[in-house]
C-alpha cells in the first residue's frame, strides 16, 4: 500500500506544482499540504480528476499548533485538516492547509462537498476560524453568548464566564467565573526500598 500511496503522491506533485508546501507518505498515510490560495481549485480537481476522485470528505477539523514541539512551533499557529475518500478507487488523502491572522480565514470547501458544512461550523466554534463563503457559519457545539473558542491552547481551563438560567428574570445570564484557580502540584514519587534485598538477594544466587 505504501507504494502504490508513492506513486500517488508523484502523481500529486506533478499535477500541482506550485501549489503545495509539501506531500510525503507517513505510517501508511498519503499527505498533502497545499497553499491556502489554491485550496478550492486543488480541491476541486481532486474531486473531479480521474486519477484521484476523491468524491468524499469524511472529516474537518482544526488544530493549533501554539504549543507544538514543547512551544517551539515557527510556522503559522493553525491549520485545517482535510480527510479525503475515493470510493471509486480506494484510497485515502490528509489534506492540510495552515492559517495565518487573527482571526484565522480559509475558503469554505462546501461548494465542492456539502458534508463539511457542520465540520466547518464546529472548527469555527472551537478554533475560531472564519471559512470564507459560508452561508450558515455560527456555533454549533456551544453556546450563542459563549466567550472565546475552547480548544484553542489559550484558553483558560475554568473558561471565561459561567452560565446559568435566572428564575427572576427567565432567561439564561452570563456571571464572572467563580471557579478559583487552583495549581496542582506533582506528588514526589520516593525511592520504594521494601525490595532492595530482596533483589540483591536474587542477583547474588
Amino acid at each position: 500500500m505504501s507504494e502504490y500511496y508513492n506513486q500517488l503522491a508523484d502523481s500529486l506533485r506533478q499535477r500541482f506544482a506550485g501549489q503545495f508546501d509539501d506531500c510525503f507518505v507517513s505510517t501508511g498515510q498519503l499527505n498533502f499540504v497545499v497553499k491556502k490560495e489554491y485550496l478550492l481549485e486543488i480541491c476541486t480537481a481532486l474531486r473531479d480528476e480521474a486519477d484521484f476522485r476523491f468524491e468524499e470528505m469524511i472529516d474537518l477539523c482544526g488544530v493549533d499548533y501554539s504549543e507544538y514541539g514543547e512551544g517551539n512551533w515557527q510556522g503559522e499557529r493553525f491549520a485545517v485538516v482535510y480527510q479525503l475518500l475515493s470510493v471509486s478507487k480506494n484510497h485515502r488523502l490528509r489534506l492540510r492547509v495552515f492559517l495565518d491572522g487573527e482571526p484565522p480565514r480559509v475558503d469554505s470547501v462546501t461548494s465542492i462537498w456539502n458534508g463539511a458544512n457542520w465540520f466547518e461550523r464546529e472548527a469555527f466554534d472551537l478554533f475560531g476560524i472564519i471559512f470564507d463563503g459560508h452561508t450558515d457559519l455560527r456555533r454549533i457545539l456551544t453556546d450563542y453568548g459563549f466567550v472565546g473558542h475552547p480548544f484553542r491552547k489559550d484558553f483558560p481551563l475554568s473558561g471565561n464566564v459561567e452560565m446559568r438560567y435566572d428564575e427572576e428574570k427567565k432567561r439564561v445570564v452570563y456571571e464572572p467565573v467563580s471557579i478559583e484557580t487552583r495549581v496542582n502540584i506533582p506528588r514526589v514519587i520516593r525511592d520504594d526500598h521494601r525490595y532492595a534485598d530482596r533483589l540483591n538477594e536474587e542477583d547474588n544466587s
